[in-house]
């Protein structure tokens, strides 16, 4: 399924009834990458009685996307989350689950229309404020080189990475980036552009708030997911160590939401 906001096509999933969750996926991934990868599973929350919109984020898996690396930004993710917010829910709050990029995305949408949302989910929180500019450079660095080798040959790159524990036996990890050779550059770049909201900001959001993060990871640090809960009243955060853990964080994220 397709729908048109903001100037971009979004194809979406649509799964069960009730109140509304969007879950958001994380950088250079998608709604079908997060299926083989097998990590997580939320469809359990429709067995909740809640109603799941999966969506490819802009410039990923089926979506649009365009050539300016500031659409990609966190920020501007976090608009296309309350135009689909509005969209699927006009009269009542959404909840919402994000990963990584997608965390980014749902921290800018909340803190800039929080009245849409009404439970968060922020599951693998990325680098943030003091360590960004390092991870920008990283990202830029990949740019140039998808720009120069395209999107086989990052994945290789990729694939010579360290693993955190956590994905030592995850076949295929880390997946080959399902975005086209001519938008993985502005992707890329977008990110490098991209920050979380001030903390200050943060501290402001009163809405429950579930943090799942998980360990050995340096662009994922579990010192950025206790800052975050340190931050945001009330909020809950568990660690995941194993595979095996990272397996409950959809039970965990549909009993969170009942």
């Amino acid at each position: 399924m397709t729908l048109s906001l903001r100037g971009i096509r979004f194809a979406y999933s649509d799964e069960g009834s009730g109140p509304v969750v969007l879950t958001a996926h994380g950088l250079c991934g998608s709604r079908a990458s997060e299926r083989r990868a097998n990590l997580t599973d939320y469809s359990v929350v429709t067995s909740a009685g809640r109603r799941l919109i999966s969506y490819d984020a802009r410039g990923h898996g089926e979506s649009e996307g365009t050539g300016d690396p500031a659409d990609y930004s966190w920020k501007s993710l976090g608009e296309d989350m309350v135009e689909l917010a509005r969209h699927f829910s006009p009269a009542a709050p959404v909840s919402a689950i994000g990963c990584s990029m997608g965390t980014g995305a749902l921290l800018h949408a909340v803190t800039t229309d929080p009245e849409r949302f009404d439970r968060l989910v922020l599951t693998a929180p990325p680098t943030a404020w003091e360590a960004r500019a390092a991870q920008g450079d990283v990202y830029r660095k990949l740019a140039d080189y998808a720009q120069q080798n395209g999107v086989e040959a990052l994945a290789k790159v990729l694939a010579n990475a360290p693993v955190p524990a956590v994905f030592a036996e995850v076949e295929g990890f880390p997946p080959t980036p399902d975005v086209t050779a001519e938008l993985l550059p502005a992707v890329l770049l977008g990110a490098g552009l991209s920050d979380l909201p001030p903390l200050d900001v943060i501290a402001r959001i009163t809405q429950p708030t579930l943090i799942l993060a998980w360990a050995g990871d340096p662009g994922h640090p579990v010192s950025l997911s206790e800052t975050l809960a340190a931050a945001i009243p009330g909020s809950t955060l568990h660690v995941s160590e194993t595979r095996a853990d990272l397996r409950t964080w959809g039970e965990r994220a549909a009993d969170f939401l009942k």
